[in-house]
């Protein structure tokens, strides 16, 4: 049978199996290399002439955790986006599904002999630390890649001992439950039994009040009786102690609301009036197009309350983690317990639990950001992608998917409805919906009559200060009135760079070609792509001069500006510095909605999704940071974010108000958002992407060719293109057009030289044989060279 593995390598793996092969989607134990992996069954495997074929070591499940619906979206992902496919499974998966086995090394001898330096290296790493040691562990220690060869080497000389610990069981959580086994009916009959056993009488008897049955802690712990009682009553035959399922759900302590009292608009029951038509057959998929406070949200939970009601099942995405309690909270109030959450913020168990509970059919409703797209919900019915121009629901590493677009494929191989809601559709869906692949919905108006709000613009060449005088007259006027108000400035950290005035000396990461930002929180200098740091230097560690300049602004310089102009106001800032706890996204917020927050500020996770009525003036410090990225949705990015941050004022009874920051004021993606205009905006945007041509004119792909050898990078990239060439020249291929290569925007990260070329075509099928001869018939130069493909990147850095 053909086993996929969660590695690098482009093929599956044949095993045999004892008795009838395991169905496809099965995970099994097998041994491959030097270790054992955790794999999946796909299939029968290929008929070709093997010597010698292993067996399995163990089948792990009964009922494969991959069922076939889902099986098939694997491949589809694994052949689109160009990755393996036992890579592509684990990741729909809940970690605990795939915990690889674990190696662990022991040295028991002393080498008599000289070592090669390798092996010299991890010899004297085991002679410091005690006992056997996890392969995994020493590797990242030592910094040496693949240390197999050298364990090998040792353990055939006899020097080290390896053992393979087997995978743990998937985390079903449990508690110790004490239950009345048999009942005790006259008041002789207990005193005969428990005699001078008054305690033994005592736990007894409050079982009887409890139900019959309480948690072996409770008992003890709580109300102070021993485990020698317990233990005294499961001996009289009285009570026996089991072990019950404890199901990790976030929201237990969190009882659902009761939901507002909503009716539908005209334009809303417009819309559902076609949504509902789409339950009754596969439809296209619908573009929502709302501006924010339309109630998009209310559409969403009338289409899922119709889906449910007709047997089905639903996904809802959103783009952040930090809407994902918001949004969980909206349709727990109207389906109760039939929602669960997935997504990276919860504990491994937590996840765990809340796939079996979708899988079982315990829940139908399943919300989270892009990996709830994966829910195992069979007789699916709606997949709602709301806020879909988020760039976040792509993927950024293997496998590089676009959340957007599976939920498209998923809903149609079910037959069912996929919404993709937005107030400033991507290019690429406002393209389809215009050109009618899509069913175009619109919501023109928010509700209850509310407008949206006037947008000023500041001009920061004619202003001085990080707060102009206009944001800062306004700001008071809003404390003034008890109302809120919400800052966003895109970049945290307190500094984007240090340098000196002396020499200009610029700190920069040891790992990346970037500068460190300064938090001066910490007083650190960080890097925020592989979060190397080191202390904030008092002098230039190249002329030793103490003149140094903290420059550029971050979310942390906003606070102390914003704390000391007004003194009296109540500040919470959120980005990802503050949000890194568990639930810390939703303490914020929460603290916002009860009034206990006068300024809101913080990067884009602010911009999108939230609704505080009492929101009545929004800033943005500089609207300028993102807009001269060396990325072609540059332009774009500005306008969705200003739209949809501005969205955020006046959405209650109390009107709103907009001032914008910037050095750009007559640039066209400025314009449009103050004037509230998708449709000129994407009009123009649309035309400038025609030359060069970009998305959605044509589809991409970014070929990223890495290695800690800067010139060895540079060789690849350039024989990559090469290769690339000749094969589209010898099988007469057309139409698909190479860019590059050339060093990346950032050209060193996480300690690896990085080169780019693009590959560009008006069709996706072609770009798709050129992209996927490339992956895997390209042979790369010897060394640690690897090459990375993104499909339909949402940004070429």
């Amino acid at each position: 049978m053909a086993v996929a593995l969660p590695l690098p390598i482009y093929r599956t793996f044949t095993y045999r199996v004892d008795g009838p092969p395991p169905p496809p989607g099965t995970r099994v134990l097998v041994p491959f290399r030097a270790r054992d992996w955790i794999g999946w069954v796909v299939g029968p495997a290929e008929a070709r002439e093997l010597k010698r074929i292993k067996s399995v070591l163990s089948v792990l499940e009964v009922e494969p955790s991959v069922p076939p619906d889902l099986l098939e979206l694997g491949r589809w992902i694994a052949d689109y986006y160009v990755t393996p496919l036992g890579i592509v499974l684990r990741t729909m998966l809940p970690a605990v599904l795939s915990d690889v086995s674990r190696d662990y090394i022991q040295l028991v001898a002393e080498p008599g002999s000289t070592l090669r330096p390798r092996e010299q290296r991890l010899v004297d790493e085991l002679r410091q630390r005690d006992g056997a040691q996890r392969v995994q562990t020493l590797r990242k220690s030592l910094g040496m890649g693949s240390i197999w060869p050298e364990i090998r080497s040792l353990q055939e000389r006899g020097l080290l001992v390896h053992e393979t610990v087997p995978p743990k069981e998937p985390g079903v959580k449990t508690r110790k439950v004490v239950r009345l086994a048999r009942h005790l009916g006259t008041l002789s009959e207990r005193e005969e039994l428990f005699g001078r056993a008054a305690r033994q009488r005592e736990a007894y008897e409050l079982l009887e009040a409890s139900g019959g049955a309480a948690e072996l802690a409770h008992l003890t712990d709580g109300e102070g009786f021993s485990r020698s009682v317990v233990g005294g009553l499961e001996e009289k035959g009285l009570v026996e102690l089991i072990d019950e399922e404890e199901v990790r759900d976030p929201f237990a302590a969190m009882p659902p609301q009761a939901p507002p009292d909503l009716k539908p608009t005209a334009y809303q029951r417009d819309a559902l009036s076609a949504l509902w038509g789409g339950l009754d057959n596969a439809p296209r998929p619908f573009l929502l197009q709302g501006i924010t406070g339309s109630g998009k949200t209310l559409v969403y939970i009338e289409l899922l309350r119709e889906a449910l009601a007709r047997g089905r099942t639903a996904i809802v995405l959103v783009p952040e983690i930090a809407l994902t309690p918001q949004t969980a909270g909206r349709f727990r109030s109207h389906f109760g317990d039939q929602v669960a959450v997935l997504h990276s913020g919860l504990s491994h168990g937590e996840r765990y639990d809340a796939w079996r509970a979708l899988r079982s059919g315990d829940r139908r409703i399943a919300v989270g950001a892009r990996s709830a797209l994966f829910a195992p919900l069979p007789d699916l019915g709606v997949v709602v992608v709301d806020e879909e121009h988020d760039g976040s629901y792509k993927q950024s590493d293997a496998p590089r998917y676009q959340a957007r677009d599976l939920a498209i494929v998923r809903a149609q191989a079910h037959g069912a409805v996929c919404v993709l809601g937005s107030a400033t559709p991507s290019l690429e869906t406002w393209s389809n919906a215009r050109s009618g692949k899509y069913q175009h919905l619109v919501l023109p108006e928010r509700v209850g009559g509310a407008k949206l709000p006037p947008v000023k613009v500041v001009d920061l060449r004619e202003s001085r200060g990080i707060l102009s005088d206009v944001l800062v007259a306004a700001v008071h006027e809003r404390l003034r009135r008890r109302e809120q108000v919400i800052l966003l400035h895109n970049r945290r950290g307190y500094s984007s760079f240090v340098q000196c005035r002396e020499c200009g000396e610029v700190e920069q990461c040891e790992n990346c070609s970037i500068s460190l930002t300064y938090h001066r929180v910490t007083h650190r200098l960080l890097c925020h792509h592989c979060r190397f740091e080191a202390p904030a230097p008092s002098r230039c560690p190249r002329c030793g001069s103490a003149d140094l300049s903290f420059r550029g602004l971050g979310t942390e310089q906003v606070e102390r500006v914003t704390a000391e102009a007004f003194p009296e106001a109540r500040i919470a800032r959120m980005d990802v510095d503050t949000t890194s706890g568990k639930w810390a996204h939703q303490r914020i917020l929460d603290r916002v909605e009860r009034g206990e927050v006068d300024i809101l500020l913080g990067t884009q996770m602010i911009a999108k999704g939230l609704d505080f009525p009492r929101v009545t003036l929004v800033g943005v410090v500089n609207a300028d940071v993102g807009m001269h990225l060396p990325d072609f949705r540059a332009s774009e990015r500005t306008f969705q974010l200003l739209s949809q941050v501005a969205g955020r004022a006046g959405r209650g009874k109390l009107a709103g108000e907009v001032l914008i920051q910037t050095s750009l004021p007559d640039h066209y993606a400025i314009r449009a958002a103050v004037a509230h205009e998708f449709t000129p905006f994407a009009e123009r945007e649309l035309k400038e992407r025609e030359s060069p041509s970009y998305p959605p004119h044509v589809r991409l792909a970014n070929v990223v060719v890495s290695s800690p050898d800067q010139r060895l990078t540079a060789r690849a990239a350039e024989d990559g293109v090469a290769w690339l060439r000749r094969w589209l020249e010898a099988g007469a291929r057309s139409g698909t057009e190479i860019v590059g290569p050339a060093p990346s925007p950032i050209e060193r990260l996480h300690g690896r030289w990085r080169w780019h070329f693009f590959l560009r075509s008006a069709s996706a099928g072609a770009l798709g044989r050129a992209a996927k001869a490339l992956v895997e018939d390209f042979r790369l130069p010897s060394g640690d060279v690897r090459l990375a493909l993104d499909r339909d990147p949402v940004a070429l850095l």
